[in-house]
């Protein structure tokens, strides 16, 4: 498994199997497990999710030891900093674990306009004090603009260690400045979710024949053509399929011939033609 280091140091293996999206509220037991069995070594979770406990029983089904594992799980988005620690400990509990490989903060406001957003120096904080714990080997951000990553990250006794965002061709225009920031700035990882939106979620744009093209010059599948792209930016690539030919497709991404500078130059031109995004518009003012 191909693997990124980040800026504490911790290895982390670069493709990780997500239980959000199309499991988002459902039970994910099953999925877990046959991700594990396929060869994913990283989960991705959250609290949001409202199946952490499905990292549980399919860790446990598939046989794999926690230690081979690498466990995410993600702060309820507009939890205020009182409420971090006590969540953490339910999110363990639930997952069955004493720690967690990563501990993100979901999204820096609320995910209901008349709910209060954290101040996000002092989520931050208590954010630190569960690492400090033992509770999170590492710690991070997901959904972050530059501003958010602005009012904490100068003060900040640790950086964060990723932020993860939704991340493909359609909004690359607008995710670039926020990874150059953290990249300038306490060399922040970006995590990609989302990546293979222009095959599934807006097809019949301006990416697709791109896509095709390449992937037909290289003998490699689209999906793989996005997701090489993602790793080549140097970001975790974060998908997810209830198939396992699908699974070992993707597993496969880090292995396939490298895009060159020309390919990359012209999925991100032909990204820049339309602004499609689908998720935490929320956050980022999208309509």
């Amino acid at each position: 498994m191909a693997t990124i280091t980040l800026n504490d140091g911790t290895v982390v293996p670069s493709i990780a199997f997500g239980i959000g999206t199309a499991f988002f509220g459902k039970e994910a037991h099953n999925a877990v497990e046959l991700a594990l069995n396929t060869g994913f070594t990283h989960l991705d979770g959250a609290q949001v999710y409202a199946n952490e406990d499905s990292i549980a029983k399919g860790l446990a089904a598939s046989g794999k030891p926690r230690s081979e594992v690498f466990i995410v799980t993600k702060l309820f988005p507009g939890s205020q900093p009182d409420r971090v620690r006590p969540s953490l400990e339910e999110s363990l509990q639930k997952i069955g674990v004493d720690y967690v490989d990563l501990f993100l903060v979901h999204a820096p406001v609320a995910m209901r306009p008349d709910q209060p957003n954290p101040n996000l120096v002092d989520l931050w904080k208590e954010v630190e004090a569960v690492h400090a714990a033992g509770l999170a080997k590492s710690i991070g951000v997901s959904n972050f603009r530059v501003q958010d990553l602005e009012a904490f990250v100068p003060t900040a006794t640790i950086k964060p260690s990723v932020n993860q965002l939704e991340f493909h061709p359609y909004v690359w225009k607008a995710v670039e400045p926020i990874i150059k920031y953290g990249r300038e700035n306490g060399n922040i990882t970006p995590a990609s979710y989302g990546g293979l939106t222009p095959l599934v979620r807006a097809t019949g744009g301006p990416v697709d024949a791109v896509v095709a093209s390449i992937a037909d010059r290289l003998k490699i599948t689209p999906g793989q053509v996005l997701g090489k792209w993602i790793l080549q930016k140097g970001a975790i690539l974060v998908t997810t399929s209830s198939k396992e030919e699908r699974l070992k497709e993707y597993l496969k991404t880090p292995e396939v011939p490298d895009l060159t500078d020309e390919d990359i130059k012209a999925i991100e031109e032909a990204g820049s033609k339309q602004h499609t995004r689908y998720y935490m518009k929320q956050v980022f003012g999208d309509a």
